[in-house]
């Protein structure tokens, strides 16, 4: 069983810039994938990154250049650093785990057995 935790959303003005993290207990972050994935109202829930055990990402093209994941597998602790936020960026944000693999990791939420609560991200024209 894993439980998540996410941190770090807010408001922000379009160029900003945050910090989301995820916390996890009850298994470790270093043995299967690891994925943000966003929602705006009235859309789907998408994939923003992945990351798999070798700590190798994945990204959405959408943030490609502006987002960076990444994992300390000392603190059993996700990040996704979002630099240059645009509006579009703003929605839900969830970080998720998907303990079946440790590699390939799949780009569909439908993998991920295992959720945190979520966070808002508001950016502002």
């Amino acid at each position: 069983q894993v439980q998540l935790v996410e941190a770090g959303g807010g408001s922000v003005q379009a160029g900003g810039s945050l910090r989301l993290s995820c916390a996890a207990s009850g298994s470790s972050y270093s043995t299967y994938c690891m994925g943000w994935f966003r929602q705006a109202p009235g859309k789907e829930r998408e994939g923003v990154a992945t990351i798999d055990i070798h700590n190798r990402p994945i990204y959405a093209d959408s943030v490609k250049g502006r987002f960076t994941i990444s994992k300390d597998n000392a603190k059993n602790t996700l990040y996704l650093q979002m630099n240059s936020l645009e509006p579009e960026d703003t929605g839900m944000y969830y970080c998720a785990a998907d303990t079946r693999r440790g590699a390939y990791c799949y780009w569909v939420s439908r993998e991920y057995a295992y959720w945190g609560q979520g966070t808002q991200v508001t950016v502002a024209s």
